[in-house]
């Protein structure tokens, strides 16, 4: 560090410790002058905000008990709105499963009466052949 660099940083010592002290003087000034109040005005003040945040927390409770019950119908009526739907949904799914089971049925045994009148056939055509034909 050359002179000048050491006389510098002396100086921003110097100055700090000028800008604390002035600092510290300001602030005991404006403490003497917001000196706090008597006993008696302080806990009438401390009564008066305890009474105003006890009237906020009643009329906050109040407001969020309106909305919970607002909301508790909201979803009652959503939820019976839901099982109608899926009531409805059900019922018509279920119509739709007997009806495509009523076809199958039909579909199934009408194969099975095919697949029989062709196994006679089959067995017709099979005791024709069998026969020993005469000359």
């Amino acid at each position: 560090m050359n002179h000048k660099e050491q006389e510098h940083s002396t100086q921003n010592g110097s100055a700090f410790l000028k800008g604390a002290f002035i600092g510290a003087i300001v602030g005991a000034a404006a403490a003497l002058l917001c000196a706090p109040k008597t006993g008696r005005e302080l806990r009438g003040d401390l009564s008066d905000k305890i009474t105003l945040v006890t009237d906020k927390t009643k009329e906050v409770a109040g407001v969020v008990g309106d909305k919970a019950t607002e909301l508790a119908k909201t979803v009652g009526s959503k939820t019976s709105d839901v099982m109608t739907t899926v009531n409805e949904s059900r019922d018509n799914i279920m119509s739709s499963v007997k009806q495509a089971s009523m076809e199958v049925t039909d579909e199934a045994a009408a194969a099975s009466e095919e697949v029989k009148n062709t196994a006679k056939e089959a067995s017709s055509e099979a005791n024709q052949e069998m026969k020993p034909t005469r000359y």
